[in-house]
């Protein structure tokens, strides 16, 4: 119970206080980047963790990435001891990372008066749009980690303010569009910079109590969460989906959780998943955690704390040398962003047995993801990366919405005018795809059309899902529309269909479509449409 000096009102303001330095992080992260991606499409998170490694607060940023950080952190504690002023880098999925174009920077938070030993650390994780991989945009379907791009060892960027200039030469000379790629480190110290003022300046305030209180801020958070979890009936449950396949065959990849409620804890055992494939739709262990700690989250819904706390009553089960928990070495550029979609789509599929009354139907199920580059009419290169939003699932009592990002990625549209200045690129449409979502009592949101004429020539990388198997309805409600990839040649007049996951080449006056799916409808239709 709180002390007599720390009342809940105290804890209270001690969460929101730290959520609010997590945000100006982030602000400062967007504010200072050179890329689109960063700067528009705010593909970036912020996070505080306190002396422990313990998560104490995260913006509302990316899921994929905020739950991941906390095996980042883990691991970069173990390996280095921080000093005031220090700052490490990393990339590595197999150390708590996500997938190589994730750079991670963290950095500990020392008092004054107080140098032997950091109060809090802050961690920021940033999305580059190109990190040296075979192709622009470093999201290849690639057979190994090496073709994915520059992969960052835990290392040392910043010693006692000062930063390592041949590392960082080092870091970023493989990558495409280098001023662009210091830039946004630059952004990214720039945050973990205006997070160490904030901190100190809280700590400074609250020095008596800080322990106290974040002690009482975790201990809440775990209640919080044990309380949502005692809300779903005790019992087991399991779900099984598919990715489309591996980008070589054509055969479906099968994930499959195991949900076991009791007592206020969740496990949830996903063993019986494909092995690990010989192409990047493998996952890492923090990036499946990840994607279980977020359909949590969302039960617990709005205004409630979400730190390390929150994650003690879940245990997450997964299998060495399977799609979700993939060796060191294996590719898995594309496992982040779709194969953890997919992960989202089981756990909220057993949880629909569980609690019908609370989840909602199969969302687009895919980030769509664009990455492209080359060339341009200056002679400069140029890498773009970006991900399309789609349909949400319809929701209890609900239809579902259009044209948005969905479950794993929260980024922001990247606006039309922004790309035709800076890329050679004319986007000729971008609307939403009309009666795309699945038919029901409520009907799943409509997906989007975005159509991009080529002004030079360009290498194009597709990693989509949901072109094969539609995103699933719920009690009687129909699928979403399957997703759809054209390329329309300019020499010739074709248009052809692309598959899901694909490298082309594309010349001047071609024109891409993508076509993102719609989301699952709910409920058996009883009403004639008009």
């Amino acid at each position: 119970m709180p002390s007599r000096t720390t009342t809940p009102i105290d804890i209270e303001i001690t969460g929101k206080l730290l959520n609010s330095i997590a945000e100006e992080m982030g602000i400062v992260l967007r504010k200072s980047a050179f890329s689109p991606n960063i700067k528009e499409r705010c593909d970036f998170s912020c996070a505080i963790f306190d002396k422990n490694g313990r998560m104490l607060a995260q913006a509302a940023h990316i899921p994929v990435h905020l739950g991941a950080m906390p095996m980042t952190v883990k691991a970069l504690m173990e390996r280095f001891r921080f000093s005031p002023g220090d700052v490490v880098i990393t990339n590595d999925p197999f150390a708590g990372g996500s997938h190589l174009p994730d750079i991670t920077l963290m950095r500990g938070i020392f008092p004054p008066d107080q140098p032997d030993e950091p109060i809090f650390y802050v961690v920021n994780r940033a999305h580059h749009a190109d990190v040296g991989g075979v192709t622009p945009g470093s999201m290849p379907l690639a057979r190994s980690i090496q073709e994915e791009g520059v992969l960052i060892e835990p290392s040392m960027l910043v010693t006692s303010g000062n930063i390592d200039k041949k590392l960082l030469k080092k870091i970023i000379s493989p990558m495409r569009n280098q001023d662009e790629r210091q830039g946004d480190l630059r952004a990214q110290l720039a945050a973990l910079e205006r997070g160490n003022s904030r901190l100190l300046e809280f700590y400074t305030q609250n020095r008596q109590h800080v322990e106290e209180r974040v002690s009482l801020l975790l201990s809440y958070g775990k209640r919080i969460m044990e309380t949502v979890i005692q809300e779903i009936p005790d019992g087991q449950w399991s779900f099984r989906d598919f990715l489309d396949n591996d980008g070589i065959s054509n055969e479906p990849i099968p994930i499959e959780v195991g949900l076991r409620i009791s007592g206020g804890r969740a496990t949830l055992d996903f063993s019986r998943s494909a092995p690990q494939l010989s192409t990047g739709l493998n996952t890492v262990r923090s990036v499946t955690c990840s994607a279980v700690y977020y359909c949590f989250f969302c039960l617990l819904g709005q205004h409630h704390p979400i730190n390390h706390g929150s994650l003690e009553p879940i245990e997450v089960i997964t299998q060495k040398g399977t799609v979700l928990h993939a060796l060191p070495g294996a590719p898995v550029a594309a496992g982040n962003v779709e194969t953890s979609q997919r992960i989202v789509d089981c756990v909220l599929g057993a949880l629909a047995q569980a609690i019908p009354h609370r989840i909602p139907a199969a969302s687009a199920g895919t980030m769509n993801n664009v990455a492209m580059g080359g060339i341009g009419p200056g002679g400069s290169q140029f890498a773009y990366y970006e991900t399309l939003g789609g349909g949400m699932g319809a929701r209890p009592g609900s239809h579902g919405l259009s044209a948005v990002q969905t479950h794993m990625t929260n980024t922001l549209n990247t606006p039309t005018e922004v790309i035709e200045q800076e890329y050679p690129l004319q986007i000729l449409e971008y609307s939403i795809r009309k009666n795309s979502g699945g038919q029901g009592q409520y009907r799943g949101g409509d997906g989007i059309c975005r159509k991009y004429r080529f002004l030079a020539p360009a290498t194009v990388t597709l990693l989509t899902e949901r072109r094969a198997l539609p995103p699933y309805g719920l009690h009687g409600g129909g699928p979403g529309c399957r997703g759809k990839n054209l390329l329309l040649s300019a020499e010739t007049g074709v248009e052809t269909g692309l598959p899901g996951k694909v490298h082309v080449k594309a010349g001047p006056g071609d024109i891409l479509t993508i076509l993102t799916p719609g989301g699952g409808g709910m409920g058996r239709n009883t009403v004639q449409n008009h």
